[in-house]
């Protein structure tokens, strides 16, 4: 077993004591957020592990990721859910290989045939035409100019961005257009395009948010086991507000039991680096997500397992989820309450909460011609 229970030295990160075991105790795969790969809630079959007492840790192969891609012919995903703050959402990839245990995107990738398990960080689709898609969907007629959310279901930084620049180049579609883009990501590869989002932003139209989910990094490791390390996504919210770029932090999601501790420090950490708005939601385990957190709670954290399950439940109407409008992101009853208030009076606190400044959609144009609101020129 490996226990935290030391101040860090590097931005003065206290963590909670959380005694993580080590992967050899039950087979993980390092770099990997599960080690189960169970069949779609649309599938009949069903597969289950079987543990036939034969250590073969070291025969076991990694699995490598592979890039799927897709030939969707629309691009941007319009949405009428009453508790979201946006209408319309671009992912550029699905699946993520960032391998985040907890995240709520996992049981969509079931929808295309994988599974919500190890092929959700491993089969990663990405939409090599989404640039092209998108500049055709914002030249139509009928477009109305809004706000563009990149990061709604997966990361749009995730490693794959590094070679594909997908994102970047939906960011340069956007920047032609003058067309508003928030973008939600916990990796730090988001500064490479901070030139893109410095520009944008001086004309109000673009706003970044990290995601933090813990500042332990050991913690950090086993739940969301390629992401950046929580020092770097603090760094990032630097880099992006020296740059001019707004910032907001996004201490999501708070696991009752397992990281709600670290709540108010990730909120005074990234203040400090620059952050000047704050979210935060409660985990949600949608579907296949109750069975894969479940399991990994127990290999990971098994002393701490039966304790963290029924806060859960005891916010989730005695249920791993409950998918109700406004109260699936927050949660219901004491706990869920307790943790609300605990996030406002934070919040207050540290200016967190102070007016957010809207992205500006008048400045839509089409390139090479004038804003929507003026007249367009007869030469």
């Amino acid at each position: 077993m490996i226990l935290i229970n030391q101040e860090r030295s590097m931005n003065k990160m206290s963590v909670s004591c959380v005694k993580i075991k080590q992967h050899a105790s039950y087979g993980a795969i390092k770099g990997r957020g599960t080690v189960l790969n169970p069949s779609t809630r649309f599938e009949t079959a069903r597969q289950e592990a079987f543990d036939d007492g034969w250590d073969r840790e070291d025969e076991a192969e990694r699995p490598q990721t592979a890039l799927v891609r897709d030939t969707t012919r629309s691009i941007i995903v319009r949405n009428d859910s009453p508790d979201l703050a946006f209408d319309m959402s671009l992912n550029p990839y699905r699946g993520c290989e960032h391998g985040c245990i907890y995240c709520f995107a996992r049981p969509s990738h079931t929808y295309l045939g994988f599974s919500a398990g190890l092929d959700f960080e491993t089969k990663i689709v990405f939409k090599p035409e989404a640039p092209r898609l998108l500049e055709k969907e914002l030249s139509r007629p009928s477009y109305k100019p809004g706000v563009i959310v990149l990061g709604s279901n997966t990361d749009p930084y995730q490693p794959a961005e590094r070679t594909l620049r997908l994102t970047r180049s939906v960011l340069e579609v956007l920047e032609r257009f003058n067309n508003p883009v928030g973008i939600v990501t916990k990796s730090a590869g988001v500064v490479q395009d901070r030139e893109i989002l410095a520009r944008m932003a001086a004309k109000r139209l673009t706003k970044v948010h990290i995601s933090i989910t813990t500042l332990d990094p050991v913690l950090a490791r086993v739940m969301e086991p390629r992401a950046a390390s929580p020092a770097r996504r603090i760094a990032t919210i630097s880099k992006l507000a020296e740059a001019g770029i707004p910032v907001g932090i996004m201490a999501s999601p708070m696991i009752p039991g397992l990281n709600d501790a670290e709540m108010e420090h990730i909120l005074e950490e990234a203040q400090k680096a620059g952050a000047t708005s704050a979210y935060t939601t409660m985990l949600r385990l949608p579907h296949e997500l109750g069975a894969l957190f479940t399991d990994w709670l127990q290999k990971y954290l098994p002393e701490r397992a039966a304790h963290v399950l029924s806060l859960i439940r005891q916010s989730r109407a005695e249920k791993l989820n409950d998918s109700q409008f406004h109260a699936r992101f927050a949660g219901t009853g004491p706990y869920a309450t307790m943790m609300a208030q605990r996030f406002s009076r934070a919040v207050r606190r540290l200016g967190l909460d102070e007016k957010r400044p809207h992205l500006d959609t008048s400045q839509f144009r089409l390139p090479g011609r004038c804003l929507v609101n003026e007249q367009m020129s007869l030469f």
